[in-house]
C-alpha cells in the first residue's frame, strides 16, 4: 500500500458516489510474502488503534434508505364511490321475492274485492268511528284499510261530481268549482249565501238607520202603519156620525180657529213617548217641541229660534201693509 492510498484511508473523506457501489466479496489477506527477514511495521503514530482493523471501507454493510419507489407511488384511486354499495346476490334475490310477494298480494286484494257482494250501507257502518281531515279513519291501519278507504273516497268524489253535472242540466262540459281541499263547490248554494248575505246587511243597516231617528219619528210611523192596517176594515163612506172620525178631528190644532180661545182644552201632563212635560212657560219654537220637566227654565240656545220667528212675523207685517198701501192708492 502506498502513502497516498494510507493517508486518503485514515485521515481523507472521500466524496459520495452518485452511483451505487457493487458489494465486494470480502478477502481474505494472502500471507506475507518472505522478504529475506525485513518486517516492516506501521504503527498508529497518534497512539490510537485503527478501527477498521484493515477492512476495506467498501467492505463494511451499507445502510440504504427504507423507502422505496413502491411506497412514493400513492395506491389508492381518486374515484369516490357515491350511494349504497351494489347489493350481493344474497340480498338481491331477497328483495325480488319481498317485491313479488307484495305484487301478489295487491293482485289478491283487488281480486277480492271484485268478487265482494256490494252491501248497502256498508261503507257507513265501516267508516265508524274518529276521522280526520281528508275524510279518511284514524288511528292505526293497515294497508288493506288504507286502500279501501282511497278507493271509497274516490267513488264518493265521482259521485257528487256526476250528481253536480245533472243539476247543472246534463251538461258534460259545466265548469266545476272546488275549493281547496278538493271539494265540489255548489254554485248556486254558494250564490244564494250571498244574496242572504247581502239582506241580512241591508236589513242591518236598515234597522241603524231607524234608531238614528226619534222617538217622535218612530211613534208617527207605527201610527201610519197601525191606520192603514185598520183602514181594510173601515166603511168606504164615512158620514158625520162617524164617532171615531170626530175624535180625531177634535184632536187636531187649526190657527184659525174661532173656538180655539174659548174652548177648554186637558192639558197634557205626559209627551207621546210617556214622558213627563215642562209646566211652565218656554218660548215657542219651529217644531211646537215642549222641553222636558227637568228642564231649569234657561234658554241655552244661540237665539236663531226667536231671529226665525222675528223674520217671519216682519215678512209677514210688510206683506199687510203693502197691500194696504194698494187698497188705498
Amino acid at each position: 500500500m502506498s502513502l497516498a492510498d494510507y493517508l486518503a484511508k485514515n485521515y481523507l473523506n472521500a466524496d459520495p458516489t452518485t452511483e451505487k457501489k457493487s458489494k465486494k466479496r470480502k478477502r481474505k489477506h494472502a500471507a506475507p510474502e518472505e522478504t529475506g527477514g525485513l518486517i516492516i511495521a506501521d504503527d498508529d503514530l497518534t497512539g490510537w488503534d485503527n478501527t477498521n482493523n484493515g477492512r476495506d471501507a467498501e467492505d463494511g454493510p451499507q445502510i440504504i434508505s427504507s423507502r422505496t419507489s413502491e411506497f412514493r407511488k400513492s395506491k389508492k384511486t381518486g374515484w369516490v364511490s357515491v350511494g349504497a354499495p351494489p347489493p350481493k346476490d344474497s340480498e338481491q334475490a331477497a328483495a325480488d321475492a319481498i317485491l313479488t310477494d307484495a305484487a301478489n298480494e295487491r293482485r289478491q286484494r283487488e281480486a277480492e274485492e271484485d268478487d265482494a257482494p256490494v252491501v248497502e250501507g256498508g261503507e257507513d257502518v265501516e267508516m265508524g268511528g274518529m276521522t280526520n281531515d281528508q275524510g279518511t279513519k284514524a288511528g292505526l291501519q293497515t294497508s288493506a284499510q288504507v286502500n279501501a278507504a282511497m278507493n271509497r273516497k274516490k267513488k264518493e268524489e265521482k259521485k257528487r261530481m256526476k250528481e253536480a253535472i245533472e243539476e247543472a242540466g246534463g251538461q258534460a262540459d259545466a265548469t266545476i268549482y272546488r275549493d281547496a281541499s278538493g271539494r265540489i263547490i255548489n254554485v248556486a248554494m254558494k250564490r244564494a249565501e250571498a244574496r242572504k248575505k247581502e239582506e241580512e246587511a241591508k236589513k242591518k243597516a236598515q234597522e241603524e238607520e231607524e234608531a238614528a231617528k226619534g222617538d217622535a219619528q218612530r211613534l208617527a210611523k207605527e201610527a201610519r202603519r197601525k191606520d192603514l192596517a185598520e183602514a181594510k176594515y173601515l166603511k168606504v163612506a164615512r158620514t158625520a156620525d162617524d164617532e171615531e172620525l170626530n175624535d180625531e178631528l177634535k184632536e187636531q190644532d187649526r190657527w184659525n180657529d174661532p173656538m180655539a180661545q174659548l174652548v177648554t182644552k186637558k192639558k197634557k201632563s205626559k209627551s207621546a213617548t210617556g214622558k213627563p212635560l215642562y209646566k211652565g212657560a218656554f218660548e215657542p219654537n219651529r217644531y211646537g217641541i215642549r222641553p222636558g220637566f227637568r228642564w231649569d227654565g234657561v234658554d241655552r240656545g244661540n237665539g236663531f229660534e226667536k231671529q226665525w220667528f222675528a223674520a217671519r212675523n216682519k215678512k209677514k207685517d210688510r206683506e199687510e201693509l203693502e197691500y194696504a198701501w194698494q187698497l188705498d192708492v
